[in-house]
């Protein structure tokens, strides 16, 4: 059954536990694994960073998957190359991750079709588009905006 996207935001975003895996080892960088990861922890959410070729990212640990991030996570953010997005969706699953939000702004981002599949059809509910940053309490004016543009362009999902 799907879920339709506000609720399913809203669920994502109740989560305080949320692993963003894909971001860059470049601190500071522009990547949109990033900049979710910074927002993320600046509102308050616990957040851990994954990536397999990085020990640290903005000053933290970093976490090769998934299943290495100790007392795991609620909720993934897939900031991936889309080609890497079915294995990590695979790590979320045999973590038993509830909750998993593929990021995309504009072009194809980290959403595969095959990701969302596996995904769904193991009961998780997949965000498959879009941005966290773009939905209260973690968005501001310029995800707003994105939101608005996306959504008449088609590019977020109507439901999860």
């Amino acid at each position: 059954m799907a879920t339709p996207i506000k609720q399913a935001t809203a669920d994502f975003l109740a989560q305080k536990r949320i692993a963003v895996a894909g971001v860059s080892r470049e601190k500071g960088g522009a990547h949109g694994g990033n900049v979710v990861y910074g927002r993320l922890k600046e509102r308050g959410y616990e957040v851990f960073p994954v990536n397999p070729n990085a020990e640290e990212v903005e000053g933290d640990p970093c976490f090769q998957d998934i299943a290495s991030i100790p007392d795991g996570v609620n909720a993934v953010v897939i900031a991936t190359n889309p080609a890497d997005s079915p294995a990590v969706m695979q790590d979320c699953i045999d973590a038993g991750v509830g909750h998993v939000w593929m990021h995309r702004s504009f072009g194809q981002g980290s959403v595969s079709d095959e990701a969302t599949t596996l995904g769904r059809n193991a009961g998780v509910t997949v965000i498959a588009g879009g941005c966290p940053l773009m939905y209260a309490p973690t968005n501001d004016v310029g995800h707003n905006i994105m939101r608005v543009m996306l959504n008449i362009g088609g590019k977020i999902p109507k439901e999860a």
